[in-house]
């Protein structure tokens, strides 16, 4: 047995030995690039032609190396060429999380079968991109990086040349400008060299050229707006911002530690909850008589508590239909054979509305035809950015009338909540700047800059997240309505509660799917109610044809779509920007 033991014992040796010479020796190689030549040419349509050249010296068995190239949201790229000297190649190309991905196989034989060992080579690659130059109102504007901060080495020099589409008013600059050697420019012509950049850091040209030297610009990016003084600005801003904080950046990391000895001290002075006389296990009536838009902003949205979401809006308008303020029938689409739903206005009972209920009504008469909004087809007329902005514009009035209809503070005291709110965006701001500040700096104590950067920013995404009533607190009256109404959804969201005490009436069931929609869980008690009344279909009420033909889905569409449009925005608000361009990326060797 001993003799088993110790023969296990000198195998197991020998494998971690036989792994460890392995890596070693798979270790035991190394490549560099010498020498990068980039060459750009703007064309007057606005294409930009690149030309790449990358110097090789590997020591050591190698395959190939590999390119990553960068692609900003609308920009796209084509025409990607290879040409190796120094070796045999073949290459494949894959679109990978926002890149284009580029693996070029490397062979010292023409049959492609053996790799490289201990040679130079140089990799050649041409390709073209569009909606990379971008054309202000005032101005056209280039924003590339030379070299990336993904490569897995830095190049000992890069050189550069520009070709512009004309030869007059041309202004460039080159970012960071510590690794400048030399630059010009001539005419339509910059040319730049630089000393060594090490791995982890980019070189950057920003380029401004009159907006009269492009024609027919078609392969550009345009954008609606001024661009000369907002990309100077933004520009003067990042290296000032640099040239200060490249100093600063460990006493920015040390403060982060701020951030969560003032959560904990904020949660013992605003967060601890009040005892209440209430424990109640669930609730199967009312709690009380507030409007479903009042429940969802108290209860419900938690995030934001005193302020309704787009729930409560739902709510409300089946409210407005149990009221017979609306109407609700369908009719049939012959083209398309569907079943669509049809929404009509009584005007009589308008005066008799609240005014965030009137909002409500006088938001969807705003899309109606002689008195009928179809509301099957609401969602494509949100798609326009017009009637998207002002149904936003009216949900957020909607949204102050609800907060002005009640006093928060005699439910909630949301000191807590707001100081940390204002913790958590401080931290985010101070771990984005530690965090870049860590990542670009050389010096040696850049690591800890960049943990307490992430360490922050994790931090304050995550305080974010919580409900507000974390660090914010219940009043003695508010601690008691949350937990009767939580209850009450509690009651709604469980099937087998409802069968044990399901409602004695169909009015008590569209009081259940009214305020279950305010409290996030309408679809449940539409589920359990057709278990309990199997003809729910059968009855001629506009509550159960609104959850029957899908009118919640409707209105959480048109809302989602209303917001896309409303913030699908243009990304030219960075233009000039430290580190902002297209291109760089980086590359490796495999």
């Amino acid at each position: 047995m001993n003799v088993k033991k110790t023969f296990c014992i000198i195998l197991l040796v020998l494998i971690l030995f036989s792994a460890i010479t392995v890596v070693s020796a798979d270790d035991d190689r190394s490549y560099s690039i010498t020498q990068a030549f980039i060459n750009l040419t703007v064309e007057n349509n606005g294409l930009l032609h690149v030309d790449e050249q990358y110097d090789y010296t590997f020591d050591g068995k190698f395959n190939g190396v590999y390119r990553d190239i960068p692609l900003k949201s609308g920009e796209s790229i084509e025409n990607i060429k290879v040409h190796v000297d120094g070796a045999y190649a073949k290459f494949t190309q894959s679109d990978e999380d926002g890149k284009k991905h580029l693996k070029i196989y490397l062979y010292s034989n023409k049959e492609h079968t053996q790799g490289i060992r201990d040679c130079d080579v140089s990799v050649y690659i041409t390709y073209d991109m569009k909606n990379v130059v971008t054309l202000f109102n005032d101005v056209g504007g280039l924003q590339y990086k030379l070299w990336g901060d993904e490569w897995d080495v830095g190049v000992d020099k890069l050189h550069a040349t520009v070709k512009l589409p004309g030869d007059k008013d041309n202004e460039y600059f080159l970012n960071p400008q510590e690794y400048n050697i030399t630059s010009d420019l001539k005419k339509d012509t910059i040319t730049a060299e630089t000393k060594s950049i090490p791995k982890g850091e980019f070189y950057e040209l920003l380029v401004m050229m009159p907006i009269g030297d492009f024609h027919n610009a078609t392969n550009a990016k345009h954008v609606n707006q001024d661009g000369r003084e907002l990309i100077k600005k933004n520009l003067d801003d990042s290296i000032g911002s640099r040239n200060f904080w490249n100093t600063t950046y460990l006493v920015l990391g040390l403060l982060s530690l701020l951030s969560p000895i003032g959560a904990i001290l904020t949660y013992l002075k605003y967060g601890r909850e009040p005892k209440v006389a209430y424990d109640g296990i669930y609730e199967r009536d009312l709690p009380t008589d507030d409007p479903p838009e009042m429940v969802n902003a108290l209860v419900e949205n938690k995030k934001d508590l005193g302020t309704p979401d787009i729930k409560g809006f739902e709510a409300s308008i089946m409210n407005l239909i149990d009221r017979k303020v609306f109407k609700l029938f369908t009719q049939t689409n012959a083209d398309i054979e569907t079943n669509e739903l049809i929404l009509t206005f009584n005007h009589d009972k308008k005066n008799e509305l609240s005014s965030s209920e009137k909002i409500v009504f006088e938001t969807l008469e705003h899309f109606a035809y002689d008195n009928a909004l179809n509301l099957t087809k609401l969602n494509g007329r949100l798609s326009s950015e017009y009637e998207a902005k002002w149904f936003m514009e009216q949900i957020n009035i909607w949204k102050e009338e609800v907060e002005n209809s009640f006093d928060k503070s005699q439910y909630f005291n949301d000191t807590g909540s707001t100081i940390m709110s204002a913790i958590s965006i401080m931290g985010l701001v101070f771990g984005a700047i530690i965090a870049i500040l860590g990542f670009i700096t050389r010096l040696h104590n850049g690591i800890y800059a960049l943990g307490a950067g992430i360490f922050l920013i994790i931090f304050s995404i995550a305080l974010l997240r919580l409900d507000e009533d974390i660090f914010g607190r219940w009043t003695e009256n508010g601690r008691t309505y949350y937990l009767k109404w939580n209850n009450l959804k509690k009651f709604l969201k469980d099937n087998s509660l409802i069968q044990e005490h399901p409602p004695e009436s169909i009015v008590i069931w569209k009081k259940y799917l009214i305020y279950g929609a305010a409290l996030g869980v309408a679809d449940k008690v539409y589920k359990s109610m057709k278990l309990q009344v199997p003809n729910i279909a059968d009855y001629d009420d506009g509550i159960f044809w609104y959850h029957y033909y899908g009118g919640y889905g409707i209105m959480y569409h048109a809302y989602d779509t209303s917001y896309t449009t409303t913030h699908t925005s243009s990304d030219s608000g960075g233009f000039g920007g430290f580190g902002g361009g297209s291109g760089g990326g980086g590359g490796g060797a495999f």
